[in-house]
């Protein structure tokens, strides 16, 4: 196993989840698509740094360092900063400039690096500071609860808060669904159903961009050695 992953839930409404890892020694591994943005702070030979990922919309290759930490913070659908929208961060990863060994640089201040425990206060000063906001539009959207506004309008507005359309974001969580069904055992014909794909090619090709695996593969992975 080349790294142990943990995670826990918050009660911020801004964040998905905040998980913690550490690599064992130095590998690679398949990074599936996501549809949340994340921020994420690396620790290696006394070096830290702090990282945001945005959404990633295929599957890719990523190298893991060796004897290397990660905590990171992902966020919640919708909730975004305004002074760096989500559209400008899809398939991106950006370094934050470092202030000090304990600090980095974000719009015009010293931040300290959060942690695994302290990621709640993190993100509750950040709200504070009108660095993180919601976008009210994405969660009507997804809910199908939208009303008195234009579609170019609430495209605009999901676009720039999530950096993906409605339609990318619903095809990267059913890859996902499907993913989490093969995982559990379900056969192909009944994932291709309860995920609803049209057929078995459909849901090889959505697999093979959003996840790197085949229904084969993630079968074959998910038996008990």
């Amino acid at each position: 196993m080349i790294f142990i992953f943990d995670e826990r839930p918050s009660d911020s409404p801004f964040v998905e989840t905040i998980w913690h890892t550490q690599s064992e020694r130095a590998g690679s591994f398949i990074s599936q698509a996501v549809s949340h943005w994340e921020m994420v702070v690396t620790r290696q030979n006394g070096k830290t740094t702090l990282t945001v990922r945005g959404p990633e919309t295929k599957a890719t290759p990523s190298p893991i360092p060796a004897d290397a930490e990660f905590f990171g913070i992902t966020f919640t659908l919708g909730a975004f900063m305004p002074h760096l929208p989500t559209n400008n961060l899809v398939n991106v990863a950006t370094n934050l400039p470092e202030a000090t060994s304990q600090s980095f640089w974000l719009y015009g201040s010293a931040w300290q690096f959060p942690d695994y425990e302290n990621a709640d206060t993190f993100v509750d000063r950040l709200v504070r500071d009108g660095l993180l906001v919601r976008e009210p539009v994405v969660e009507a959207a997804l809910q199908g609860q939208l009303k008195d506004l234009s579609l170019r309008s609430v495209q605009r507005r999901f676009l720039r808060a999530t950096g993906l359309t409605q339609g990318a974001i619903l095809q990267i969580e059913r890859a996902r669904q499907a993913l989490t069904l093969l995982q559990q055992g379900v056969s192909l014909l009944d994932t291709v159903e309860q995920a609803g794909y049209a057929d078995q090619p459909h849901l090889t090709r959505s697999l093979k961009r959003f996840t790197g695996q085949r229904p084969a593969q993630i079968v074959r992975l998910s038996q008990p050695e």
